[in-house]
């Protein structure tokens, strides 16, 4: 006889629980959660109390027209080609647990897959296929998820026909009837033979026209953008609103350190024109949690989401540039590095009782943007949550924004993983928000 996913779920805390001598708290639906002695206080706050009393008062946002929690899920680091099936178990975890608080918006992509996969734009349709697995062994009284996912720009794809077929091709593998938010990963860059001196108009109003196809077929509720600039982002609202269709979002990477080269500018102009911008890398990879500079170890006594943040699944490459960044290397990052700002967060963080982490997510949220941290764990997705229900003051916002820029540098990603372009294969192609 095979066991049930809360089964499984439970199985796989018992192994936890042994290897960190975690204690457990027995909750709804039969699951036992893991939490340290010293984090059992906050745990039993965050399942009935807190964060569900908060959740209870709608810390929500719109998306068009559809209601969202004011701080998104990231599956970008979602995985199925581990070794072992013990990182699943996690997720399915998480999406319970998302789903049961009713903070279930997911934000993927077609072209999101294992690590490598998804870094050499291979990815396409894993983490969608995954994501339908998880919410398939869901507990049947959860709250219906929210999904957003991305279609990509590339050369085969030149008519509007070709974006409504691979949002089918979505919905096929995410498995619903309607998308809640299907946006374009980026501007048309993809150009293999520009090398050569072969060039091509940009399709972008071709895929425009896909856009309006998939909403008013209704085969989406809500369609959106990424990586779009305050110029690009007005004549795509234009152009839709002419077919009577309404733009809704707009992602960018946006964070704390990382609001120069036209990021602020295009979350002024998306509150401006009404249109609501997601924020992608909003802890800059990890920067801002202070688990580089080794902040968060004095920034929490909470061992369980102490250990999902220490945790990293990046490259070593990935590590060494987010290094760099955070303790400086006394030539682009002076020596210090981040230290000065991640003092001003956990100065304020330690008088609101909130993590670096949370404070950094709440300053995106003040500025009328939607956090999407990536989360692999039910931990992680506890503490992004303690991101909502409340807000930085005027004047905190003012002094962070000033350390932030006294830092003289900005973030532009780590590794193959950057702000302002993609690794697609043949090389790199690059934008920019203007």
């Amino acid at each position: 006889m095979g066991m049930s996913p809360s089964r499984v779920v439970q199985l796989f805390f018992l192994v936890s629980s042994i290897a960190h001598g975690y204690q457990f708290v027995r909750r709804t639906h039969g699951l036992l959660t893991p939490t340290s002695l010293a984090s059992a206080r906050s745990l039993t706050m965050f399942l009935g109390g807190e964060s569900k009393k908060l959740i209870g008062k709608a810390d929500t946002t719109k998306i068009g027209t559809t209601t969202v929690p004011s701080v998104g899920i990231g599956t970008i680091s979602w995985s199925s080609d581990s070794l072992t099936q013990l990182q699943n178990l996690e997720l399915q975890s998480l999406v319970n647990t998302a789903c049961q608080k009713n903070v279930a918006f997911f934000d993927t992509a077609e072209r999101y897959g294992s690590n490598v996969k998804t870094a050499m734009g291979l990815g396409w349709g894993e983490t969608e296929r995954l994501t339908r697995k998880l919410l398939a062994n869901s507990l049947p009284d959860e709250q219906k998820p929210i999904i957003a996912t991305k279609f990509t720009p590339s050369p085969w794809r030149t008519d509007p026909k070709s974006v409504v077929e691979a949002c089918k091709q979505s919905m096929k593998r995410l498995g619903v009837e309607q998308i809640d938010l299907y946006q374009l990963h980026m501007p048309d860059i993809v150009k293999p033979f520009r090398a050569f001196g072969i060039s091509s108009q940009p399709l972008d109003e071709v895929y425009w026209e896909g856009l309006a196809q998939c909403y008013h077929e209704g085969l989406v509720a809500n369609v959106g953008v990424s990586n779009y600039g305050p110029t690009l982002l007005a004549r795509c609202q234009e152009a839709l609103g002419k077919r009577g269709v309404p733009l809704a979002s707009n992602q960018i990477a946006y964070s704390l350190i990382g609001r120069q080269n036209g990021a602020q500018e295009t979350i002024d102009k998306c509150n401006e024109l009404g249109i609501k911008a997601l924020a992608a890398f909003p802890f800059a990879m990890g920067i801002l949690t202070g688990k580089y500079t080794n902040t968060v170890l004095a920034d929490t006594d909470d061992m369980d989401t102490l250990t999902s943040l220490a945790t990293s699944r990046k490259t070593s490459l990935e590590i060494r540039d987010l290094t760099r960044y955070a303790k400086g290397d006394g030539k682009t990052i002076p020596v210090g590095g981040i230290q000065p700002l991640m003092d001003v967060m956990q100065k304020i963080g330690k008088k609101r009782r909130k993590t670096i982490a949370q404070v950094a997510l709440n300053y995106i949220i003040c500025k009328g943007a939607i956090p999407i941290p990536g989360a692999r764990t039910q931990a992680q997705l506890r503490d992004n949550l303690g991101a909502m229900g409340w807000r930085l003051s005027s004047t905190e916002i003012r002094l962070l924004e000033n350390e932030a820029d006294r830092l003289g540098f900005a973030f532009e990603g780590a590794g193959f993983k950057r702000t302002s372009e993609k690794f697609v294969g043949y090389g790199v192609e690059k934008w920019r928000l203007d």
